[in-house]
């Protein structure tokens, strides 16, 4: 017959243990980085899309184009975020064009 070893389980692996124990807190993430510059996209965005509609995807294309072909690279980004809020594929494929990577 062989003798075989099983070893102790720790205090932390037991179901009982694990029930009357309190749960180990962990520091909060700062989730809230850049979230007034969210929300002041978010609020042009909405702003955007109120006044074009269901268009307002293929305007801020236009407009990051524009933007671009300007030399403007602060409104291009601008727009290209309005339209990647809108419409995540055709702000991808304005960046593919541009030879961006996001």
């Amino acid at each position: 017959m062989t003798i075989r070893f099983a070893a102790a389980r720790t205090g932390r692996g037991a179901v009982l243990s694990r029930a009357l124990t309190r749960p180990e807190w962990r520091e909060a993430v700062n989730d809230n980085a850049g979230q007034l510059s969210r929300n002041a996209l978010l609020r042009a965005t909405l702003k955007h899309f109120a006044e074009h509609g269901l268009a307002a995807a293929s305007r801020a294309r236009d407009n990051a184009e524009v933007a671009f072909f300007a030399g403007d690279r602060a409104k291009y980004e601008y727009w290209l975020d309005i339209c990647r809020a809108l419409d995540r594929r055709m702000a991808g494929a304005v960046g593919h064009r541009r030879g961006e990577m996001r």
